[in-house]
């Protein structure tokens, strides 16, 4: 199913995060909205990585250069730093191993940005300490049975693996579940409490 962007509130963040004529790998292109909205807004030289043959060819068709490929074991094929920014939109989660998949965007990219649905969010605690059943939000719309997301996350337990990997997180946004921005000057538990999403521009 095509999202709109309207219902992809942290792609307008990932998009401020890049400069005009920049070069772009979107690992995990989806349908190509990203890299669309990129071309568009920033003319930038992008170019992608899809899983999905369905999502490669979404892409194609809207005239973008994305191959079919898996960020879990096709990312070492590209070179050490042959893009500006290397984003990961709402995909770390689906990956097998986000820690070797983080670290291989820090290599390839100047910068890599990556987005991500926060299982720290108060809803999510909620649902499982009420309902005792694993939850469905706008961000986490799958059931347990059936969800490609295999790698739940907080965006403390992000914040933990950049320190691991001696990554520098240079900007952090956490979005609430309106798709408002909160407030910079508050600590990372209220982030991880109430942000519902994340993103961050990072750098080794």
């Amino acid at each position: 199913m095509t999202v709109n962007r309207a219902q992809r509130v942290d792609l307008d963040v990932v998009a401020d995060l890049i400069p005009p004529s920049s070069r772009v790998l979107d690992v995990g292109s989806g349908d190509g909205l990203l890299l669309e909205l990129l071309q568009e807004t920033k003319q930038v030289d992008g170019r992608g990585l899809e899983l999905s043959q369905r999502g490669v060819n979404e892409c194609v068709a809207r005239g973008l250069s994305v191959i079919q490929g898996d960020a879990d074991t096709d990312l070492k094929f590209y070179a050490d730093k042959g893009f500006d920014f290397v984003v990961l939109s709402q995909t770390l989660q689906a990956t097998r191993n986000p820690k070797v998949v983080l670290d291989e965007l820090l290599r390839i990219g100047n910068r890599a940005i990556v987005s991500f649905p926060n299982f720290g969010h108060w809803r999510v605690r909620f649902s499982l300490l009420v309902k005792g059943r694993m939850p469905v939000t706008k961000d986490l719309p799958y059931s347990w049975y059936d969800t490609p997301n295999i790698h739940f996350c907080t965006i403390r337990d992000f914040v933990n693996l950049c320190e691991e990997l001696g990554a520098t997180v240079e900007k952090a946004t956490a979005l609430d579940a309106n798709g408002q921005k909160i407030g910079l000057s508050m600590p990372w538990w209220f982030w991880n409490f109430f942000g519902q999403q994340a993103v961050f521009l990072l750098r080794r």
